[in-house]
């Protein structure tokens, strides 16, 4: 751990062309849970799993049990940024980081500081009316009841990527052309398990691909260079 974290510390001093793509175990220190994770948190309460309830059938068929779980588990807005998200933001603002990639949808990256961020699944904190585009906040869904409804009459409906929907092509696109151009990508937190995000790392062309994870990954032979363990403590040390 010591020699990949030493190793990990050269290449980040050495370069100014860092692009971070991140999943969410960048989250999972701020409090937020990982419904993929086996502590089953998510689970509670709900008779469909997370995927089933995060989807866009079900957001249609049955919108009122989508709602209440979006309300009770993701909109956690009481969480704070980690030393994590606190790194990259103070990276960017020396001009060492070009962007955030994050696959998560808190908002957590904006809040610690971080300017370029490309949401590739969306934000909770962007709310829209299906029928007028009317914009509501996240702290407006989360002391609605039912079917949030706008104004107009419309559904409002947040603008976080559900299963079953594509990704945002002009993010997807940037997104690519950041990895492509980086010098340096680290990704973190991520099991690298979900696709087409997962895929961006095949567009990475230089030879110091970083992986900070708890846990290994499928793609850990592919990495320049391992680093296992809590990714806000690793980086709090850089």
């Amino acid at each position: 751990m010591e020699e990949a974290w030493e190793k990990l510390k050269k290449i980040i001093d050495e370069t100014d062309n860092i692009v971070f793509f991140g999943g969410a175990g960048v989250s999972t220190e701020s409090g937020i849970p990982d419904f993929r994770s086996v502590d089953g948190l998510y689970n509670q309460n709900y008779d469909y799993p997370p995927e089933t309830i995060l989807s866009h059938t079900f957001y249609r068929r049955m919108p009122e049990e989508f709602f209440r779980f979006y309300r009770d588990k993701m909109l956690c807005l009481d969480a704070k940024p980690n030393a994590a998200h606190r790194k990259l933001a103070e990276w960017e603002a020396k001009g060492k980081l070009k962007a955030v990639i994050t696959q998560n949808i808190d908002g957590l990256h904006q809040l610690a500081g971080s300017k370029n961020v490309l949401e590739l699944h969306g934000s909770v904190h962007r709310n829209y009316c299906e029928r007028c585009h009317k914009f509501y906040d996240a702290e407006y869904m989360l002391h609605t009841e039912g079917v949030p409804k706008c104004s107009c009459g419309g559904t409002i409906k947040p603008d976080v990527v559900l299963y079953e929907e594509g990704l945002d092509n002009r993010t997807l696109t940037r997104a690519v052309e950041y990895i492509s151009r980086a010098d340096v990508l680290i990704i973190g937190g991520t099991s690298l398990a979900v696709y087409p995000a997962a895929g961006l790392i095949d567009y990475y062309e230089g030879n110091k691909l970083v992986l900070v994870n708890k846990t290994p990954t499928s793609r850990d032979a592919q990495a320049d260079l391992v680093v296992q363990g809590s990714i806000g403590e690793i980086f709090s040390r850089l």
